[in-house]
């Protein structure tokens, strides 16, 4: 799996890949790693980055660029009307209000979304990282000005649900920044130092962030492990630039009930979990705590209606549990809710009345994974708050305890059973369910399905457009391309291999096929250019083999001459006697030389023959041949001449002992016990002057 960074700004983008141990920015087929914001539309394709650019003065109605900040803007914003003056393109309202843009495609006017011309843009950055990285590319990170709303950023999350980019997380620039410095410094203070205060300015096109952020050695850190063992997965916590705050109305008052779930840089991602008691369906609503401070006309955020709530049995109001959430991309969104539900089970023993009191309890959600309980009944102010991290400053205080944990100990006392008491009858044993309920979501931006499937079927066929307008444009180019090049070589190292009548027919022909792409062909089908690079091959192609069988004869004919060369000097020491070829027997050096003769004479014959022949005319013998003849030679001499000497096995030579002989019969012990007493030798070992015999010993 590839996953690429896009940094998509409002003048210029780049594209950055894990590779090679680090971050490496990638460039484009201009060896550019900067590619232009910029999209031109044009009456046969379109045409995106670099080349749009150089397009801008000549197409400026049909060239769109800065269009990044009016991603989830109406168009009547007072900000897209200040900026419709400043741009060359048109702005025309949209049918859902928002912002079109007119342009001139395919000879015919065409009106296109934000988000389908940030598409058009991210279908070019990701031909780029695919063609870098030469593998398909559908995960990515995309990033984002810190101060984009919820509505902007669902924006960009369409452009590319649209080229088919799965957008795993919209990165905030300045914590791209603030990482990207902290993961590669070695320098920075230990945990329990004091942290190093380093300030951010992104100074961009369009927008100005500054950014503050506190460094300490070892606060990022990650696993990497076998896959056989599960960690943690990395995760990068940010924060909500902007409060948001939940408003919903009671059933029986008219008042409303206004709860801030994230206060201003709330700690995301992070879900709570709130709890209504509720008889019938109903409606949440999220905004922006502080409007005057967003950047966005807009404060509101979105309604959900919470469907399906239904009464208790008994009548009682249903405890309904919804769980707000911003997730990895700074969006705020009601994910789940469920409904609390007491359902009667098969009648059994009740043997306390704290069992009873136990069933009763309702159950945690298992969403939570440490959850921090917060109560309060609908007459509070707040509702029931539960949270799925741990609690943090940002997180709300906890509220007054609901009305079945405000038991007094006289009620305790009350509800105890004494011992000496008999067992009550058979009472039924309730069991909670958690009920899935569905959430109606009206957000203040998102495109339909509807929408957003007839954009991916638009930019599909466009897609499709520029590669088969590409193919054309590839298909003139190489007739262009081959007019000029035979034109140059004909006059040059081409010459000698044509006669001079089809010479200059051959160059007629290729003036007139310059002339006509400049005329007549200038606009013709993808097959119209590949028919007349077909028939100007057909004679230039017979020209390019004659000058290159010419170029690579004599060099096989070389190689060929050296090896019948080798081939024959090994015979002839052969016939000498030669003590390196006297293992080799006749029988198979016969074939040698008979190899050698034949292919001696098959080479004299064909070089006459191509000798008698002219440049222009077609040759006797080709390259090929010649080479698969040297291969032949090889195959056959080779094997023969390059057996081993058979090896002679040497006689083994016994070697006589240094030592004593120790290794005595027992009859020369006994000899040696006779002898015991004899005299023993002088030191030079012959016998006494007045010995007549020689004393029995053995010698070694």
């Amino acid at each position: 799996m590839s996953v690429v960074g896009l940094d998509v700004g409002s003048q210029s983008c780049y594209i950055a890949v894990a590779r090679a141990g680090g971050i490496e920015t990638i460039a484009n087929e201009f060896s550019d790693r900067c590619t232009p914001s910029v999209i031109s539309f044009g009456p046969k394709n379109r045409t995106i980055g670099v080349a749009a650019k150089n397009q801008q003065i000549t197409h400026a109605n049909n060239t769109v660029s800065n269009f990044k900040r009016f991603h989830g803007r109406a168009f009547n914003d007072p900000f897209v009307q200040k900026e419709k003056e400043n741009l060359s393109y048109d702005l025309v309202p949209m049918k859902n209000g928002g912002v079109g843009i007119k342009v001139m495609y395919m000879d015919e006017e065409h009106l296109f979304s934000v988000e389908q011309i940030t598409a058009m843009l991210l279908t070019k950055l990701k031909e780029t990282a695919e063609s870098n990285l030469k593998k398909p590319v559908t995960d990515c990170v995309i990033s984002v000005p810190s101060f984009f709303t919820d509505a902007e950023r669902r924006s960009v999350l369409d452009a590319a649900q649209i080229v088919g980019l799965n957008c795993l997380r919209l990165m905030n620039d300045m914590t791209a920044v603030a990482l990207n410095y902290g993961i590669y410094k070695q320098d920075l203070p230990g945990l329990d130092e004091k942290p190093r205060i380093v300030v951010f300015v992104d100074m961009g096109h369009s927008a100005f962030q500054v950014s503050a952020c506190a460094f300490n050695k070892g606060k990022l850190k990650c696993a990497i492990l076998s896959p056989a063992f599960k960690v943690r997965e990395f995760s990068v916590t940010d924060a909500v630039p902007f409060p948001i705050s939940l408003v919903w109305s009671h059933d029986s008052e008219d008042t409303e009930g206004v709860h801030e779930v994230f206060s201003r840089n709330h700690a995301a991602p992070f879900s709570k979990v709130l709890t209504f008691l509720r008889s019938g369906p109903f409606e949440l609503e999220a905004f922006y705590s502080d409007p005057q401070g967003v950047p966005y006309p807009e404060a509101k955020i979105g309604r959900f209606i919470v469907q399906n709530v239904s009464a208790q049995k008994d009548g009682e109001k249903s405890r309904v549990k919804v769980k707000v959430r911003v997730n990895s991309h700074g969006i705020f969104t009601i994910s789940t809710a469920s409904m609390v539900e007491k359902v009667p089970s098969e009648e059994t023993e009740l043997p306390s009345v704290g069992a009873d009191m136990e069933c009763q309890r309702p159950p945690e959600n298992p969403d939570s994974d440490k959850s921090i309980q917060q109560d309060s009944s609908e007459a509070g102010t707040q509702p029931q708050v539960q949270t799925d991290g741990q609690q943090t400053s940002q997180s709300p205080p906890s509220p007054e305890l609901t009305s079945e944990e405000n038991k007094t100990p006289d009620a305790d006392k009350a509800n105890e059973k004494k011992v000496d008491q008999p067992p009550e009858a058979k009472k039924p044993k309730i069991k909670v369910v958690n009920v899935e309920l569905p959430i109606e979501a009206n957000l203040v931006w998102q495109l339909g399905k509807d929408l957003l499937n007839m954009y991916i079927e638009t930019e599909g066929k466009m897609i499709m457009q520029d590669k088969l307008e590409k193919e054309r444009n590839d298909a003139k180019n190489a007739v262009e391309e081959y007019v000029y090049e035979f034109r140059d070589k004909l006059c040059g190292p081409y010459e000698k291999f044509i006669c001079e009548q089809d010479h200059q027919n051959f160059l007629r022909l290729l003036t007139e096929t310059e002339d006509w792409l400049y005329e007549e062909g200038e606009d013709q089908a993808k097959q119209a250019y590949v028919d007349k690079l077909e028939e100007l091959m057909k004679i230039g192609t017979p020209i390019k083999v004659r000058f290159q069988e010419a170029e690579e004869r004599p060099k096989m004919f070389e190689e060929l001459g050296q090896r019948l060369q080798h081939y024959a000097k090994m015979a002839a020491d052969f016939r000498n006697n030669d003590e390196k070829y006297n293992h080799i027997d006749e029988s198979e050096m016969k074939k040698v030389e008979k190899c050698v003769n034949e292919m001696m004479e098959w080479m004299n014959n064909v070089m006459n023959a191509q000798a008698r022949k002219s440049l222009d005319q077609e040759p006797v013998v080709r390259a090929q041949e010649i080479k698969a003849k040297i291969k032949e030679l090889n195959n056959t001499c080779e094997p023969v001449v390059t057996q081993p000497k058979p090896k002679i096995e040497s006689p083994k030579l016994e070697r006589t002992p240094n030592g004593p002989n120790t290794d005595k019969k027992e009859d020369d012990l006994d000899e040696g016990k006779n002898n015991f007493g004899a005299e023993p030798p002088h030191q030079n070992g012959d016998c006494h002057p007045n010995e007549k015999s020689s004393v029995n010993m053995d010698l070694d």
